[in-house]
């Protein structure tokens, strides 16, 4: 099985500290070995993933990962590059279903699960689900070992009343609210470049799989 190494790690503490063009362009032998040491390591764990979802045996390592060049057209932060790998495993880059993602950064990595950004009608949908269906969705979030990696949803862009078409005093309110259905699990440095991550980020990951199927269901 392939690992993430340290040297990949290095290399974007380094371009943490030196974000500006004339250093990654003096420096991108550094970039494309760290960038080839993510894909195999991808490529192993599609492999090692798609034992609990065959859907993902289809994705190409190479385009599951995002740039690394930040688009900064209409930011007011100029810095070119971004400080961390990310990898799309179904979720995100345009994709309106439950899926996975990975994000490498020192000190700051992380696995996520669920709709990220999902367009206002898919929203409406999976709001829906979840009304209709709250003890099925409750008992996938207090499953106990989904529960001891995952103790809570993601709370970013909440909004601050039930949405429109659905009653105030729903019980599923408060998950109603979201804008976002995602779980995160933070990785330790270790973490990540232990020789058995393949193995030990898949079990994570699958523990994640109930979750997406139910936010999946009305797309079925």
């Amino acid at each position: 099985m392939n690992t993430i190494q340290p040297e990949t790690l290095t290399f974007l503490k380094k371009l943490t500290n030196n974000n500006n063009r004339e250093w990654f362009n003096e420096n991108k032998s550094l970039y494309t070995e760290s960038q080839e040491n993510v894909i195999s390591f991808l490529e192993d764990l599609i492999k090692e993933m798609s034992g609990f979802d065959e859907n993902l045996a289809k994705i190409d390592p190479k385009k599951a990962m995002f740039r690394i060049y930040r688009d900064t057209r209409f930011s007011k932060d100029k810095v070119p590059y971004k400080s961390n790998f990310g990898a799309s495993l179904g979720m995100g880059k345009g994709s309106q279903k439950g899926g996975y993602y990975l994000h490498i950064e020192p000190g700051k990595s992380f696995l996520a699960g669920g709709i990220y950004m999902p367009e206002s009608s898919v929203l409406k949908e999976v709001r829906k689900e979840v009304s209709l269906y709250g003890d099925d969705f409750l008992k996938i979030l207090n499953h106990k070992d989904f529960k001891k990696h995952f103790p809570e949803l993601d709370q970013g862009d909440k909004l601050k009343k039930v949405p429109q078409g659905f009653e105030k005093e729903d019980p599923m309110a408060e998950y109603l609210k979201l804008k976002n259905f995602i779980v995160l699990y933070h990785l330790k440095d270790e973490e990540l470049l232990d020789k058995k991550a393949v193995q030990n980020l898949t079990k994570i990951f699958s523990l994640m799989k109930p979750f997406n199927d139910f936010l999946n269901t009305p797309f079925v």
